[in-house]
């Protein structure tokens, strides 16, 4: 079962239901067989025993009569007349006939119970002899000490039942395999639709993500088609962004590689030890900025992989911790820097995904800000979200290009200091991710960016 098809699968889920509906079917064949037998038989024992009545009315009224008669000229047993039909005996010895006046047996049949069996009380009963069920009708005639008592078998009650359900069981063991023979095609013709998916999907190239045609799917499947569109667009616009990504990470790696290239050229040429150590601290600077874009490159990559881990964030306590590691280049350009707010503000959310965007912002306001400018950060809450907002004395940014400062190696032309126009990118990514909102304005002092981080109290 655990690899089997989708057409057994739903074979082997309807054929059992099949199978029980039928048998639930049968069950209700025999209890309404039953009763309906019972019912006409129960009839028949009253009409025979009227018609004994009016056979044997005058024999029973005679006060001459003498002694019991065994019914020879009317006998249920009716030996000469089965000749005609042997299957009847089965049936003819299964009824029984009594005639009682003043509490003696007066006619009797060959098959009745002997007389040291009481009769039995008016109307219908069920009576235990030798072994053997009888149901028992018993006739008294009005006016009179005269009473008539038919019986039959149960066992003849049982037998046409079963033989009734026999009959109609053997047919149904040969229309089974044909039911089954037709689920099956059934099922395998209304799976065709999923069958031709299946092989439109199977037989595609990797490159070719056009759209599946839903216009042949029914109504049930139309969804799962649609679905499956949404997801090839989806993966077509990713591999968009890959290979952008791909093809502007080549560019951008090979404007430092070929930098280091002409300097170690450079260095192999100079004369003097002074033209030396500048090619070499060239170089130092060359090998650090492609270190800073090959980082940032593998965390914009891992962003978009990199699974969450939900904790508690102490927002305030976090942004302390990314300002001490930013000191020694926040003293070497003597700025100001303040932290304000709520030091007791908690957020859940992954907590070395918010440390990323806080270091990415930090380091723009710090290396964008003019020497012994200023940045302020404040942490405060905000409704249902916390509110971190960093603010710096840069050249700021225009309201039209906010924007797009947050794709991937855009770089405003305004800004003169080094970079690798990926760091709003990640904090775009890793933002988008935790359903954080970003907006970009102008400080209280007029002059610089305030960034304003709206964090979600949970993810």
């Amino acid at each position: 079962m655990k690899n089997s098809t989708l057409s057994r699968k739903l074979f082997l889920r309807i054929a059992p239901v099949v199978v029980v509906a039928i048998v639930a079917i049968g069950a209700f064949a025999f209890d309404s067989a039953t009763r309906e037998i019972d019912n006409i038989y129960d009839a028949q024992m009253i009409n025979d025993a009227n018609v004994m009545w009016g056979l044997l009315r005058h024999r029973l009224e005679d006060p001459a009569r003498q002694g019991p008669h065994k019914m020879g000229d009317i006998d249920f047993s009716m030996d000469n007349q089965l000749a005609f039909n042997e299957d009847a005996d089965d049936y003819a010895d299964a009824h029984m006939f009594r005639a009682w006046v003043d509490g003696h047996i007066a006619v009797y049949s060959s098959t009745a119970f002997l007389s040291d069996v009481p009769p039995r009380p008016v109307g219908f009963s069920d009576f235990s002899y030798k072994g053997e069920a009888w149901r028992i009708y018993s006739l008294r005639i009005p006016d009179t000490a005269i009473v008539l008592e038919v019986g039959q078998k149960d066992t003849l009650r049982a037998t046409l039942v079963a033989n009734i359900l026999l009959n109609l069981f053997f047919p149904l063991l040969v229309i089974l395999p044909i039911i089954a023979a037709l689920i099956w095609l059934g099922i395998n013709s209304s799976l065709s639709t999923i069958h031709d998916l299946v092989r439109q999907i199977r037989t595609r190239s990797p490159d070719d993500l056009s759209a599946i045609p839903t216009g042949a799917l029914s109504r049930d499947l139309l969804p799962l088609g649609r679905s499956i569109n949404q997801l090839l667009v989806k993966l077509g616009n990713s591999l968009t962004l890959e290979r952008r990504f791909s093809d502007l990470a080549a560019h951008q790696l090979r404007t430092p590689q070929a930098s280091v290239k002409l300097l170690l050229q450079m260095l192999r040429n100079a004369d003097d030890e002074a033209e030396r150590q500048q090619l070499i601290s060239s170089l130092v600077e060359s090998n650090d900025r492609a270190s800073h874009l090959i980082e940032q490159l593998l965390r914009l990559a891992r962003v978009s992989h990199h699974p969450l881990r939900v904790e508690k964030v102490a927002l305030y306590h976090m942004t302390a911790s990314v300002l001490a590691e930013f000191g020694a280049l926040i003293n070497s350009r003597n700025l100001d820097v303040s932290l304000e707010g709520e030091e007791d503000i908690e957020v859940e959310t992954d907590g070395a995904s918010v440390r990323t965007i806080i270091v990415n912002l930090i380091d723009n306001a710090v290396k964008y800000s003019v020497v012994g400018g200023r940045v302020a950060v404040v942490v405060s809450s905000d409704g249902d979200a916390c509110l971190l907002s960093i603010s710096d004395t840069g050249p700021g940014i225009a309201p039209e290009e906010r924007s797009s400062v947050f794709q991937r190696f855009y770089r405003v032309d305004t800004l003169q200091t080094e970079g690798s126009g990926l760091g709003l990118a990640i904090v775009a990514d890793i933002a988008e991710r935790l359903s954080i909102k970003i907006d970009m304005g102008t400080p209280e002092w007029g002059a610089g960016l305030k960034v304003y981080l709206h964090i979600p109290q949970n993810v």
